[in-house]
């Protein structure tokens, strides 16, 4: 249900502390806003005598040798798009060109011996990919590449990194697409607007 005081809540604790500010106080340092981390993933489809198979890579983490879509955290000054092309490279050594977003998800996971509370907001994409080049190689943590059909993924759950591995998966293949263009990455990525904020 929708409460008008989470969003005004905060408007009058700014002003609060903006009208102490001008008498002279004290103002409390602000508590660090929450944020996801952003990861981008491709969903890799290559059909060979009518079965689909997708790529995966096999990853340390952990908790141990793990299966994962080839995903990575988007770095700062990149669009999603760009992001994407460079942690599918770094992963499998073979370039992609995405041609379609399969979708945006959420997933959030605790590791408590860590003290880890981290919440992903991933972007997946479809596309095409080239050969491996065989100089370049996989990316730190990275053991193999390795293609396996939809029957194969789901019998294999417990070794996805998450249940995003699965799931995107699964939307790529019953046809779930947004065309490139509904993501859109301001020039400020890369060249910031100054605000002259006090």
């Amino acid at each position: 249900m929708w409460n008008a005081s989470q969003f005004t809540r905060p408007l009058l604790n700014e002003a609060r502390q903006r009208a102490s500010a001008r008498a002279g106080a004290t103002i409390p340092a602000m508590a660090e806003r929450w944020k996801p981390s952003v990861t981008v993933a491709a969903v890799i489809e290559r059909v060979e005598g009518g079965v689909s198979r997708y790529l995966l890579v096999e990853e340390h983490t952990p908790e141990g040798l793990m299966l994962n879509n080839p995903a990575g955290h988007l770095d700062p000054g990149e669009s999603p798009q760009q992001g994407v092309e460079r942690e599918a490279l770094e992963e499998t050594a073979r370039v992609f060109t995405p041609d379609r977003l399969v979708g945006i998800y959420m997933t959030r996971f605790q590791r408590p011996a860590r003290s880890e509370d981290v919440t992903y907001l991933r972007f997946a994409f479809g596309g095409t990919v080239g050969e491996a080049d065989p100089a370049r190689p996989l990316d730190t943590g990275i053991v193999r590449t390795l293609w396996m059909t939809l029957p194969e993924l789901r019998e294999s759950r417990a070794r996805h990194r998450s249940a995003l591995v699965l799931q995107c998966i699964e939307d790529h293949a019953q046809g779930k697409r947004l065309p490139l263009d509904a993501i859109t990455s301001d020039g400020t990525l890369t060249a910031p607007l100054i605000k002259p904020g006090r």
